[in-house]
């Protein structure tokens, strides 16, 4: 079986993803985590997020599991991934990894963009995770004060939008649902009320 869940940053479809393997035991992949890591080693590099050679060397040199998420997580990486994920070249470089991943033995939860649209075009269980800017917004800056950040939620809130745009806007790969997705709005949902309206999503898809 594999679970292909979608969304904007801080949906919820991460943390939901991370359950729902653990629940029906299934590897996990967080595909973000692939665009960050890609940043993270430009950066480290000093090289420009923006040169694509650079970029895509970066992201076929990566592993799939090695990341060292304390350094990836915070507000500033997940900025330089989106800058990087929309680059078509990048993308192209990690489909193949993303893929190999989805079709293990037993199948796989993979949480990303466009999970369901082009990594897993034919996933088991589609979810689109969505929730309003504020929300997110919201649970960003907390989770960032959790790590020790100083957070300014204005600023916080003016990236959601401006990855957002970015995210839907870019020429490969656009965040978009999948016409045979399932939305899921976590705005007013708690994380336990979530994860049981996404395992309902889940169970109700395994039915059929």
């Amino acid at each position: 079986m594999i679970i292909a869940l979608d969304g904007p940053a801080a949906s919820g479809k991460g943390t939901l993803a991370r359950r729902l393997a653990a629940k029906y035991r299934l590897p996990h992949l967080d595909t973000g985590l692939l665009y960050r890591a890609t940043a993270h080693a430009l950066l480290e590099a000093g090289d420009r997020l923006e040169d694509e050679a650079r970029a895509v060397a970066a992201a076929r040199g990566l592993g799939l599991t090695d990341f060292d998420e304390g350094k990836l997580r915070g507000r500033v990486m997940g900025e330089a991934a989106s800058v990087v994920a929309a680059i078509p070249a990048v993308r192209a470089a990690l489909l193949d990894a993303q893929r190999s991943f989805a079709s293990r033995p037993g199948g796989a939860v993979l949480d990303g963009r466009d999970i369901g649209t082009v990594i897993c075009p034919k996933a088991d269980v589609k979810i689109f995770v969505v929730a309003s800017s504020e929300t997110r917004a919201n649970r960003r800056a907390l989770e960032l004060a959790g790590q020790g950040e100083k957070v300014d939620y204005a600023a916080v809130l003016e990236d959601i939008k401006t990855r957002d745009t970015r995210d839907s806007s870019r020429s490969a790969a656009p965040l978009l649902k999948a016409v045979d997705a399932v939305s899921l709005d976590t705005t007013a949902l708690d994380v336990e009320g979530a994860f049981a309206a996404a395992v309902a999503i889940v169970e109700s898809r395994r039915a059929i």
